[in-house]
C-alpha cells in the first residue's frame, strides 16, 4: 500500500506538471505519480503550443496571449485564467532551463515541419532554434533513405512556397543499418565505427558535406542523439560550418523522449514518488470523496487529494462506444450528443464536436456531474481529459497540459 497527500494519475505532460507543481508548492507534502507506462513521451513533439489558432479558425496567431480572453467560457484557459497559464509556463521554463527557447517573448515562434508546413509554438527545444521559419536564411533539409516520413526534397519544395528564401532538400544514406528514428539517435550517441571504418557522426558529416552548396543552415530529422544531443549537434555544426537544427516530425518523437527524461529528473529532485507501469483498475470513494485507488497488482494507493490526468480520446482517458462517451477510471460525467451522428461534421475538415469531448470542470478544475455539482470534492482534472477545447485544431495541447497541470497540482496541495 502507498499513501500520499496528493496522488496524480497519469504520467504525461499534464500529470508530470501537476506532480511537480504540488511538490514545489509544499515540500512537506508527499506526492505520488501513478502512471500506466511511463507517459509515452514518444507521442510528445516536445514543442509547447499555447494557441496557434483561435477556435473559429483564425490564425496562425502571432501572440497567443492576446487571444485567450476571447476564448469560450468553457475553454480550459478561460477556467484557469491567463496568469495561471503564464505561471505554468514559468514552471516549465524553470525545469527545462536553457534547453528550450521562447520564454523571453509572448509571441509564437514558427518552426518548419517534416511535411513542409510551418507550426506556431510558444516553447521549442533549442535544437530547433536555428531553423525558425521567420528567419530569412537559405536552408537545406537532409532526409535519410529508409525514413519515408521525412521526404526532404518534397518538404523543401513545400516550405519554399511558404517562405521567401531558398530551401533545398537532399536524401542521403544513414551511416549505420538503423532504420528507426530512436535507433538512429542512439547510434549517433554511441558513434560506432561504420562498415566504411569511420565513426558514424564523421561518416554522416562527410556525406552531407558533399552536397553543401552555400546554404546558411542545415536541417535534419530529429535524431541528433538522445543522451548526447548537444554534443552531436555541435559536432555537425563544426563539420558543416553553419547552424544545424532538427525538423519536428511525427511519432516516435526523439525530442519528446528527451523532454520526458528531463521531467523525470525534475520529479526525482522534487521528491515525487513515481509509480511507473502501474495500471489503476478501480477507485474507492465515500461521501463524495475519493479515498484510494486499486492497482492492477492488487496494491492500493490512498490519498487526501487526487488529480486525474489520463489523457483524452487518443490515450484512453476518455472512451467512446456506440451510445455513450465516458471517463472510465473515476466514472466522471462526459457530455455528448445522444445522436452519434452529431459527433462529427459531414465535412472532413469541418468542426467536429468529438474533438472537444472531455470532462467539464468548475473553477477549481473539479469534474462536474450531470447536475453541475462536483463529482468528488477532492478530485481535479488536467490536460487532454478536459473538454471544451480542440488541441489539434487550435494547436493548444501542450499549453493546456502545462497550464491545467500546474493549476490542478497546486490546488490539490493547497487543499490537502
Amino acid at each position: 500500500m502507498s499513501d500520499a497527500d496528493v496522488v496524480v494519475v497519469g504520467g504525461g505532460l499534464a500529470g508530470r506538471t501537476a506532480a511537480l507543481a504540488a511538490a514545489r508548492r509544499d515540500a512537506s507534502a508527499s506526492v505520488s505519480l501513478v502512471a500506466d507506462g511511463n507517459g509515452d513521451f514518444r507521442r510528445e513533439s516536445a514543442c509547447i503550443d499555447v494557441l496557434g489558432y483561435a477556435p473559429d479558425g483564425d490564425g496562425p496567431l502571432s501572440n497567443p496571449f492576446a487571444a485567450l480572453a476571447d476564448l469560450p467560457a468553457a475553454h480550459p484557459y478561460r477556467i484557469v485564467g491567463t496568469e495561471t497559464v503564464r505561471a505554468g509556463l514559468s514552471l516549465f521554463d524553470d525545469v527545462v532551463g536553457d534547453s528550450y527557447g521562447g520564454a523571453s517573448t509572448d509571441r509564437n515562434a514558427v518552426v518548419p515541419t517534416a511535411f513542409g508546413s510551418v507550426r506556431s509554438v510558444a516553447r521549442y527545444p533549442t535544437g530547433m532554434q536555428a531553423g525558425l521559419a521567420s528567419e530569412r536564411r537559405e536552408t537545406t533539409l537532409v532526409g535519410f533513405e529508409f525514413l519515408p516520413e521525412f521526404d526532404a526534397p518534397t518538404a523543401a519544395e513545400r516550405l519554399e512556397r511558404a517562405v521567401s528564401y531558398r530551401v533545398d532538400g537532399i536524401t542521403v544514406q544513414f551511416p549505420t543499418d538503423d532504420r528507426e528514428r530512436i535507433e538512429m539517435a542512439e547510434a549517433l550517441d554511441d558513434n560506432p565505427i561504420t562498415p566504411d571504418a569511420d565513426p558514424a557522426r564523421e561518416a554522416l558529416a562527410a556525406t552531407v558535406r558533399m552536397y553543401q552548396s552555400g546554404e546558411e543552415r542545415i536541417g535534419l530529422p530529429p535524431v541528433l542523439g538522445l543522451r548526447e544531443h548537444d554534443a552531436v549537434r555541435a559536432q555537425f555544426e563544426e563539420a558543416f560550418g553553419v547552424p544545424v537544427f532538427e525538423v519536428p516530425a511525427g511519432a516516435p518523437h526523439v525530442p519528446g523522449i528527451r523532454l520526458g527524461r528531463t521531467l523525470e529528473a525534475a520529479l526525482d529532485e522534487a521528491g515525487v514518488d513515481v509509480l511507473p507501469d502501474t495500471r489503476v483498475e478501480g477507485v474507492d470513494a465515500n461521501d463524495g470523496h475519493v479515498e484510494r485507488l486499486h492497482r492492477q497488482d492488487g496494491e492500493t494507493v490512498t490519498g487526501s487529494q487526487f488529480v486525474l490526468a489520463t489523457g483524452g480520446l487518443e490515450r484512453g482517458g476518455i472512451v467512446a462506444d456506440r451510445p455513450t462517451v465516458t471517463e472510465p477510471l473515476f466514472g466522471c460525467h462526459v457530455a455528448a450528443p445522444s445522436d452519434r451522428g452529431d459527433w462529427a461534421d459531414r465535412a472532413p475538415l469541418g468542426e467536429h464536436p468529438f474533438a472537444r469531448f472531455g470532462v467539464s470542470v468548475d473553477e477549481h478544475l473539479r469534474p462536474l456531474g450531470p447536475n453541475e455539482g462536483p463529482e468528488y470534492a477532492n478530485l481535479r482534472a488536467a490536460g487532454h481529459v478536459l473538454g471544451g477545447f480542440d488541441p489539434v485544431a487550435e494547436h493548444s495541447g501542450g499549453g493546456v497540459a502545462v497550464a491545467t497541470g500546474y493549476a490542478a497540482g497546486r490546488g490539490a496541495v493547497e487543499d490537502w
